[in-house]
């Protein structure tokens, strides 16, 4: 675990107040107080939002020289750079307050066979990188990073494949083996984001398959589990059962979801039951009960709690302390996303958890899909810029800037 500088945690039983814009900012200057504070102004407005998506499309569509821009504004605020040198000074930040950095290469949706095993050999790079850096504690990949979209959505309806795409789908399944393997051998802990419902069950089948391969003496290899969908809390649950039975151990980030918009219109679109609760109580309800019961599980699973919501943190936090966990377990990573909700990253690793953020990399033409994701995501989620921007408002006020 990653140590903040003053090594100052608390020692007491008291959840991490979260409220505390001292340390949730700490190391952060007046300028990008103002700038965070304007940028999250902007994406208040979900109408704004989406018209200045669809005009920076179209300015690089036209191209137009918008790059810059782009770079210095929804990039910054949400990006470590382009390369994994241009982050340093990111994750040694981080760092600095004992946060730990996830090195996320963020180009996706590719489709050519040259673009999947360029990506492939990033990642790998990333883990060697990453093995020896205490500051580095988790990696990750996207599967749309190696692999067709459409491929993963062929398995996953259980289409015949043609030949070709049988040798297609097996380079798919050696890279994930290529990366998982060699997370296995240097031990560093690499997580299988997820997709669309659609092609998840393609990914789900390799992830278990690499689990059962590399996590039979600890936890290696972690799956996403997205619980905004009403299938997932019994699929963790199964998974978890299965692990204890075919002698794994189960590697699990627990998220609410990312593409809340794009699977309810395609359920209209196509016309079958959307995968996706009904509400947000729903799915506060199963994230929360996926905490309970990879607690109440915690020698079959290890997880990593990726949340912007408080109660949901404040919850584990609770646990852990009722359980006698030790806060900084390996069993146990709390995670957030750069230039997001650092009122929990910071104050969580004040109290002596395991905190990491992403940080995502890339060309910022390759990555706009992410940072448009990020941006959606902030003004669909009830309360993100609002709590960001009183959590600013709150910040300048004591630090009695302008």
């Amino acid at each position: 675990m990653i140590t903040p500088s003053d090594n100052s945690f608390k020692t007491n039983n008291e959840i991490p107040d979260f409220s505390n814009t001292q340390i949730a900012f700490q190391g952060k200057s007046n300028n990008f107080l103002n700038k965070s504070y304007w940028l999250f102004k902007a994406m208040s407005s979900p109408a704004l939002t989406k018209v200045g998506m669809r005009v920076l499309t179209s300015l690089l569509s036209a191209g137009l020289p918008i790059i810059p821009l782009i770079r210095k504004t929804i990039f910054a605020q949400f990006c470590g750079g382009e390369t994994v040198a241009e982050c340093e000074a990111t994750i040694n930040s981080l760092a600095k307050n004992g946060v730990g950095t996830i090195l996320d290469y963020s180009v996706e949706g590719e489709q050519q066979e040259r673009s999947f095993i360029e990506t492939t050999e990033e990642i790998l790079s990333v883990i060697r990188k990453s093995k020896d850096d205490k500051r580095i504690p988790l990696a990750v990949f996207k599967p749309t990073g190696l692999g067709r979209f459409d491929l993963y959505a062929k398995v996953t309806a259980r289409q015949t494949l043609t030949v070709a795409e049988q040798a297609e789908y097996f380079k798919v399944k050696a890279r994930f083996n290529q990366i998982c393997k060699l997370a296995h051998d240097m031990e560093m802990p690499v997580m299988i984001d997820a997709e669309e419902s659609w092609i998840q069950g393609a990914i789900d089948d390799i992830a278990l398959d690499m689990m059962r391969m590399y996590n039979r003496d600890k936890t290696v290899i972690y799956n996403t589990y997205q619980l905004y969908r009403s299938d997932k809390l019994a699929s963790l649950k199964a998974d978890i059962y299965l692990a204890a039975t075919d002698e794994f151990n189960l590697g699990a980030k627990l998220v609410r979801g990312a593409y809340m918009e794009k699977e309810r219109e395609r359920a209209i679109a196509k016309g079958y039951p959307s995968p996706i609760h009904k509400d947000k109580a729903s799915t506060d309800a199963d994230f929360d009960e996926a905490i309970h019961f990879c607690m109440e599980h915690v020698t079959n699973v290890s997880f990593v709690l990726g949340t912007h919501n408080e109660q949901s943190c404040a919850l584990l936090c609770s646990l852990m302390q009722s359980s006698n966990m030790q806060r900084n377990t390996s069993s146990v990573y709390f995670a957030q996303l750069l230039g997001m909700s650092d009122h929990l990253s910071n104050n969580l690793a004040h109290g002596g958890y395991n905190v990491t953020k992403y940080v995502p990399y890339g060309p910022v033409k390759a990555v706009l899909p992410y940072l448009f994701r990020r941006a959606e995501e902030n003004t669909s989620i009830a309360g993100q810029t609002g709590r960001e921007l009183s959590l600013i408002r709150a910040e300048k006020k004591r630090r009695k800037v302008s």
